[in-house]
């Protein structure tokens, strides 16, 4: 894996152009690390950001009030998707409850009442019973808990933790942009403020022609 450093003043936060890219890429500014093995993807329109996240993790529910101001930069330029993985001991079942959410078109909702779930009202939220009121919260019923239960999700869970390891990811919050572009807090001090205000950079850098 190749990682692209770029050094500044820190009055100046991040960002200076770097380096030498294929004809087909633009010249992208911004801190981030170049994947190897992994095709970069862009039609000069829409960029796909793929956020791997844990709803345990901290970081992850910092950056998810960053992400509307992201998004808010370039609007209808970006498609955001979410895998959700866990590490340890964390339970994969929010992971799950998340995923059948989304596919009821509830997923940004269930997404905040997850995280505002543990990391506010402190609930457990590898507990069904808790996810199951979570579920009823957002709007979904009695076949969400079924489907949640039943496990239904577990499998496509499970695809998630092997997506995660074959991008060689190490920590969370981490986006996978336009295909090969790894952004994570590693990267910035851990400073999710910094990973935000990177992940602009970038995306104006795409997009500038």
């Amino acid at each position: 894996m190749k990682v692209v450093k770029i050094f500044v003043p820190v009055i100046m936060f991040l960002f200076i152009a770097h380096s030498s890219y294929a004809d087909q890429k633009p010249n992208i500014v911004g801190i981030y690390s170049e994947m190897a093995g992994k095709e970069f993807h862009f039609d000069g329109k829409t960029v796909e950001i793929v956020e791997f996240l844990s709803f345990y993790c901290g970081h992850c529910y910092h950056l998810e009030k960053s992400v509307p101001v992201i998004k808010g930069n370039f609007p209808k330029k970006t498609k955001w998707k979410i895998i959700p993985i866990y590490w340890g001991k964390g339970s994969p079942k929010p992971g799950e409850a998340y995923l059948i959410a989304e596919e009821e078109g509830k997923g940004p909702q269930m997404k905040a009442a997850l995280f505002n779930a543990i990391f506010v009202d402190k609930r457990d939220i590898g507990n069904i019973t808790v996810l199951e009121d979570l579920g009823m919260k957002v709007g979904l019923g009695f076949d969400f808990s079924r489907k949640l239960r039943a496990g239904e999700k577990a499998d496509e869970a499970g695809k998630a933790l092997d997506m995660a390891r074959s991008y060689g990811i190490q920590e969370t919050p981490t986006l996978i942009i336009a295909g090969n572009l790894k952004v994570s807090p590693g990267l910035l001090n851990n400073d999710v403020e910094l990973v935000r205000d990177n992940v602009i950079v970038i995306l104006k850098s795409l997009f500038t022609k």
